[in-house]
């Protein structure tokens, strides 16, 4: 099995649970296939003294079933007990850890909670009795709930505004892996590929656990993408729908929401995904928000906007993948990527990904230009002015009076600025003062794979990071 890779404030809060002598009620969610499952086990070694897993599209009926049998194989009896409703479930619950020891802190794991709720299921309230009227006077008890539906997780569990309201002890959200913990997690499996290669793994599937445990690591990444994405029945080809259907009720609006964000590669206004959409009000905001508590959309502010100051923009790798390469794919070349390598549709797939990656990589970026403790807000900008397309996607307003103008270039070897784009390069940044008032310095930051190269016309970048930046 995978070691435990990263991960290390949510093993310490575990950890804390287990010392703490109180009472522990711990929430763990996050997307599907993040690991929330993984680090549970390991971190406690499948040793809890209760656990269960719901189980996707069965009745209220076989998911009762299922946890009279679980209650079983923890020693509450030889015969499994007949539940008829959730109520009588947590008494049976109660019962078996009324056995156990009373010296010893007792671990309950239920997992994927949010499967367990079946339509007019009375799961819910038989949760809030259960830890209402039991739980929450054992000090001897840490109880783990864990789901991948995390719109359900936050509206049910985390913001309960009935019986479980600050009934929660501790709340663990798994994000996806950093491009250090992918690093360290492929290089665990004995991986010997370089950073330029780990970069462009991460820009195809992310920082998403099992999508890296997918990866043969004998074999090169454009060996790999062909074989998860374009041979015949290629698991991650046919990841797409269970993926969205798992994490969301609805999935067909959420995958509008998507499909429209990754058409429009410079991000959206609410109003103008309502506009594509058709979804709008609260129901579109409701999308959103849930889209983006699973790191599939991230927001951000339009510098010097007031109005519809936030913009969204599309940022899971595998979603953005699997729309520019793998939905409707006529050709059946079961070689696709390695016969494609160096053509523009690739080349136009890195250079927007590699942006993401810095947009996902803020921290790391301000620690790369050691400005790590100045106050500083990441935003958007597009010009106003109908005559000017100028538009930059990432600007870091810092409160030391300097705003950097990001530019993030993806290259297989150091970037070359020409006469003419350094020429662009100063008139965007000339119009950006001009345009917003600004009374800070902008200046010109580039983020690079290898750097830039030494001409003439590098002086326009007055700083610049190269990838292993973001490994930090």
């Amino acid at each position: 099995m995978d070691k435990l890779i990263g991960r290390q404030q949510e093993q310490q809060q575990l950890a804390d649970c287990l010392s703490s002598g109180q009472p522990e009620f711990v929430v763990i969610y996050g997307r599907r296939r993040i690991g929330k499952t993984f680090l549970v086990r390991q971190f406690f070694n499948d040793k809890f003294d209760f656990s269960y897993v719901g189980a996707h599209h069965f009745s209220q009926d076989e998911q009762l079933e299922n946890f009279a049998e679980a209650l079983c194989r923890h020693g509450l009896s030889s015969i499994p007990p007949r539940l008829d409703n959730w109520r009588e479930a947590f008494r049976h619950l109660q019962e078996l850890l009324e056995r156990k020891p009373k010296n010893k802190r007792k671990v309950v794991f239920i997992d994927e909670m949010p499967w367990i709720d079946t339509h007019r299921s009375d799961f819910v309230r038989a949760l809030e009795n259960f830890w209402n009227g039991w739980g929450a006077q054992r000090d001897d008890l840490c109880f783990i709930a864990c789901g991948s539906s995390t719109s359900w997780m936050v509206d049910k569990i985390v913001m309960n505004q009935g019986g479980l309201h600050n009934r929660m002890t501790r709340q663990i959200y798994l994000r996806p892996f950093t491009l250090r913990e992918t690093e360290e997690y492929l290089q665990s499996k004995q991986c010997q590929w370089d950073r330029l290669q780990t970069l462009q793994c991460y820009m195809t599937v992310g920082g998403v656990p099992y999508y890296l445990s997918k990866m043969d690591t004998r074999k090169s990444l454009a060996q790999n993408i062909d074989l998860l994405f374009f041979t015949r029945n290629a698991p991650l080809s046919m990841e797409f729908d269970e993926l969205y259907n798992a994490l969301f009720n609805n999935a067909e609006k959420y995958i509008t929401i998507v499909r429209t964000l990754a058409s429009h590669r410079e991000g959206l206004s609410k109003q103008d995904i309502a506009g594509h959409t058709g979804i709008s009000g609260g129901w579109l905001t409701r999308l959103l928000t849930n889209l983006e508590r699973c790191d599939f959309i991230m927001s951000y502010n339009r510098f010097g906007s007031r109005q519809n100051n936030t913009i969204y923009r599309l940022t899971d790798f595998y979603t953005l993948f699997y729309f520019k390469f793998i939905e409707g794919r006529n050709n059946n070349d079961e070689h696709f990527w390695t016969h494609l390598l160096q053509s523009p549709a690739i080349s136009n797939w890195q250079g927007h990904t590699f942006e993401i990656v810095g947009l996902t990589h803020l921290q790391q970026i301000k620690q790369g230009l050691q400005i790590g403790g100045i106050l500083a807000q990441a935003s958007t900008w597009r010009s106003k002015d109908k005559e000017h397309h100028y538009q930059i996607d990432l600007l870091i307003d810092r409160a030391d009076r300097i705003i950097n103008l990001c530019e993030m270039k993806f290259s297989n070897d150091r970037f070359i600025i020409d006469k003419d784009y350094r020429q662009r390069l100063s008139d965007r940044r000339a119009w950006f003062a001009y345009e917003t008032r600004t009374r800070k310095s902008p200046v010109i930051t580039f983020i690079t794979t290898f750097g830039i190269m030494p001409n003439q016309y590098a002086d326009i970048a007055q700083s610049q990071l190269t990838m292993d930046s973001l490994f930090i």
